[in-house]
C-alpha cells in the first residue's frame, strides 16, 4: 500500500500499515522502535491519538472522509495526546520530519492506493 500527496505530488509513504480493528487501533505503533523513512501507519476510524509508551516522535495527517488533510501534528512527542478533530475520518501516522519534508499542509488531497 503506498500513500500519495497529489497535491504535491510526492509518495508520503510505500510501506503502509492498516490498523481498522479494535485490537489493531489499540495496539497502534506500540512495540515499534522507529518508523523508517517510507513507513506509516493509517489508523481507521480515528479522530484522535495518544503517543504514550512510544519511544520516538511522530507526524500525524488528519484525514477527512475525502482523503483531504484536515489537520497537522509535526514531531508529536512520546506521552502526549492530540485534540479531537472532528473532521477526521482516519489518521496517518508518519517518521517525524516527513510533513516538512514533502511540505504537505492542511488542504493537500491524498492518495491511498
Amino acid at each position: 500500500m503506498k500513500i500519495l500527496n497529489i497535491t504535491k505530488d510526492c509518495i508520503l509513504a510505500d510501506r503502509v500499515f492498516l490498523a481498522d480493528s479494535f485490537l489493531a487501533r489499540i495496539k497502534g505503533l506500540l512495540g515499534f522502535k522507529s518508523l523508517d523513512v517510507g513507513q506509516a501507519m493509517i489508523i481507521r476510524p480515528c479522530n484522535s491519538v495518544h503517543t504514550f509508551f512510544m519511544h520516538f516522535p511522530i507526524d500525524v495527517l488528519f484525514v477527512d472522509k475525502n482523503n483531504r488533510v484536515a489537520k497537522i501534528i509535526k514531531r508529536m512527542k512520546p506521552f502526549r495526546v492530540s485534540l479531537m478533530c472532528t473532521r477526521s475520518k482516519s489518521v496517518i501516522e508518519l517518521p517525524a520530519g516527513i510533513i516538512n519534508s514533502s511540505n504537505t499542509s492542511t488542504g493537500d488531497m491524498l492518495e491511498i492506493q
